[in-house]
């Protein structure tokens, strides 16, 4: 009897978590052998831990010194073997050896169209901000593979939404939480069916 193996995902986030907390509800809900095997986050009050345990996703949180300085997180990650590595609005720089021990497994979304608006502490609001103040016609998301440069890994997927006159922080930040919500889980579906 032929087995499919499960594919399997792990979502690193530093916050609320409405991003990684979509892509559960999205293999929850698709018939797939995908499955998410764990959250990890950097802060131990992140609420993604709480919608991690409410959809009954293990879920655990780390500090610096477990992610950089020694091999914590590459051997919990090891032992899982997951075949695709997640970043859901998760702020730290990733660090080279473990970009190294998952080469192109790694993916992050970015709520703006690369290269613009990309770089060392443009995420969130500060991207949103930036794209109102330089009165830009459009901006977007992008799905990309990450590498030691922040933002500066092969570009996977863009979408781009019209940003117009009257948009606000809010209306601009609502419009890309739109794409985020409804692109990234399919994506990531689409890598994993490649794998």
């Amino acid at each position: 009897m032929n087995t499919i193996k499960t594919k399997k995902i792990v979502i690193f986030a530093s916050g609320t978590g409405t991003n990684a907390e979509n892509i559960i509800n999205y293999f929850d809900r698709t018939p797939s052998q995908v499955e998410v095997s764990l959250v990890l986050s950097n802060n131990a009050k992140a609420e993604v831990l709480e919608k991690a345990h409410f959809h009954d996703v293990k879920a655990a949180h780390f500090d610096k010194y477990s992610f950089q300085g020694s091999e914590e997180v590459l051997q919990l990650l090891k032992e899982i073997n997951p075949e695709l590595i997640v970043l859901a609005g998760f702020l730290w720089k990733i660090p080279q050896f473990l970009i190294e021990a998952f080469p192109k497994q790694i993916i992050n979304i970015h709520p703006a169209l690369l290269p613009d608006y990309g770089g060392k502490g443009m995420y969130g609001d500060h991207v949103h901000k930036a794209v109102l103040e330089n009165k830009e016609k459009k901006s977007g998301i992008t799905i990309h593979y990450v590498n030691e440069v922040y933002d500066d890994g092969e570009i996977i997927f863009q979408k781009e939404v019209e940003v117009e006159p009257n948009d606000t922080l809010r209306s601009l930040r609502d419009k890309i939480r739109v794409l985020e919500y409804r692109h990234y889980p399919k994506v990531i579906h689409e890598l994993l069916e490649g794998k």
